[in-house]
């Protein structure tokens, strides 16, 4: 029997590596349910061609679009973010893959755990923004949340067969993005453009100005507490610029393990589909003989004050990872639209965190709440 897959964020880099995977195991793996934010034109060209039961456009005004172009196939379209919530729940489908960007994760993943789906996790923010609320639905309804970051599932890997040994560190590595060398006054005049060229790393627009400014490692931190149980003091993030040691575990003897391979999404998008088997692939082998230098660096928190502040919100807890995971999907996208300089993005964060009223425990329309409360707070910097 194929496993049957729903891909939310089909379009995106993960979705189509992820698809690449399906194709490449058809004999083990079916497309499903495919969806997109506002790709409508990919997302018509995936259907043709994986033929999946449906596809939905959360975008309403392309649904007659999508609609349209697939009604010559058996394929079922649906818009909007509520069928989202809905097409993960089919009987039919058997893993869910979360790849969308942002907040827009949350509600669907939520959903799928009701509906008892094993999730393959790539979007971060869902863990960041209501990491304790996700984790206990996950354990209430036994279903398994696989990482699908490579950071992630480098650790995931690293604890496979330690049964209860004891994690004494987390080291999570980090590229350090295009602007480790750079001094402040640099970043000050820091372009888009520069941004959106990440050096090892091929990723969409969003993830990419996050891992310039390295809140997206942050994000990981986050993510690592509630994938791992692990408190923040004992994650250390490590600059590695060359990508190859993806994340690695310290145990209590003082032993360390970690996962290498060349920068390709496609073996930890493979892993979480086929866990706990290791399938054959086509894809780069690590040669090691053209490992020359790998080297190992201490974060820049002057610089990179994104990522203390997702440290500050993680100590903090409550729904501060919601503010955080909010006034930086807005200065974010500013910066790409060029509203707000490269620092300035942390300074509005941090106001932004000083500016919601902390709640120490939350519910899913607490967390929806917050997170348009914060976004209007960080507009209101912006504008200033």
């Amino acid at each position: 029997m194929k496993k049957k897959i729903a891909i939310l964020g089909s379009t995106g880099s993960i979705g189509t590596q992820a698809l690449q995977v399906i194709e490449e195991h058809s004999d083990l793996y079916e497309a499903r349910v495919l969806t997109a934010n506002r790709q409508a034109d990919m997302l018509i060209e995936q259907a043709r061609k994986f033929l999946p039961q449906c596809v939905v456009i959360a975008d309403e005004s392309l649904y007659e679009k999508v609609r349209d172009a697939l009604a010559d196939t058996d394929v079922k379209v649906y818009a909007g973010a509520d069928a989202l919530c809905q097409v993960v729940q089919l009987p039919s489908v058997d893993v869910v893959l979360t790849a969308l960007v942002g907040f827009s994760g949350l509600r669907p993943t939520i959903s799928a755990i009701g509906a008892g789906k094993p999730i393959a996790l790539a979007n971060k923010e869902t863990l960041v923004v209501a990491g304790e609320l996700v984790t206990r639905l996950a354990l209430e309804h036994h279903v398994p949340i696989l990482p699908v970051d490579s950071e992630h599932s480098a650790i995931f890997q690293s604890l496979m067969g330690e049964g209860d040994n004891e994690i004494e560190k987390i080291i999570l590595t980090a590229s350090g993005g295009p602007f480790r060398k750079f001094t402040l006054d640099q970043l000050r005049d820091v372009t888009p453009q520069q941004a959106l060229k990440h050096p090892n790393w091929d990723m969409g627009a969003k993830i990419t100005i996050d891992s310039a400014s390295m809140m997206n490692k942050g994000f990981e931190v986050i993510e690592a507490k509630w994938l791992f149980g692990v408190e923040p003091d004992r994650i250390q993030v490590v600059v590695h610029p060359q990508s190859v040691v993806h994340s690695a575990v310290q145990f209590q003897d003082g032993a360390v393990k970690a996962q290498l391979g060349v920068p390709d999404m496609r073996v930890p998008i493979q892993l979480a589909l086929s866990y706990p088997d290791r399938l054959c692939s086509g894809f780069p082998r690590l040669d090691w003989y053209q490992m020359q230098d790998l080297t190992f660096e201490r974060p820049d928190l002057e610089k990179f004050r994104c990522l203390q502040m997702a440290y500050r919100a993680l100590e903090e807890g409550g729904n501060m990872p919601c503010v955080v995971n909010a006034a930086n999907e807005v200065v974010n996208f500013a910066f790409r639209q060029g509203r707000c300089g490269f620092l300035q993005m942390a300074d509005v964060i941090e106001r932004t965190m000083d500016a919601v009223p902390f709640q120490r425990e939350s519910t899913l329309e607490d967390y929806l709440a917050c997170d348009a409360e914060a976004r209007r707070i960080a507009e209101s910097f912006l504008a200033k």
